[in-house]
């Protein structure tokens, strides 16, 4: 597992399939790097749709790591989310 950069609002440059495995390396969640490389040699290249499908994802993932608002989304626990849940569909329940 690689050491992970203090989040910054600077994302960074995903162009290219080299600029991704490198974003991937620095800021992807760890083992993301080995499944993009695997789904990448799984994918038929011929299938353009597919590999932007695949480069997609994993650029939003780093995108994620990238944005301290979603990390935080990412880091609640279980129950915050249900209790939050549950308050909201009371409120809507009530009216």
């Amino acid at each position: 597992m690689t050491a992970q950069p203090e989040h910054h609002d600077v994302v960074p440059p995903m162009r290219t399939l080299a600029e991704l495995r490198a974003a991937l390396n620095v800021w992807g969640f760890p083992g993301d790097l080995q499944s993009f490389e695997k789904e990448l040699a799984d994918a038929d290249l011929d299938d353009l749709t597919r590999v932007r499908e695949i480069t997609q994802a994993y650029r939003h993932r780093v995108m994620l790591r990238c944005d301290p608002q979603a990390m935080a989304a990412l880091m609640r626990s279980t129950e915050d989310v249900a209790y939050e849940l549950g308050q909201k569909m009371a409120e809507g329940n009530a009216r």
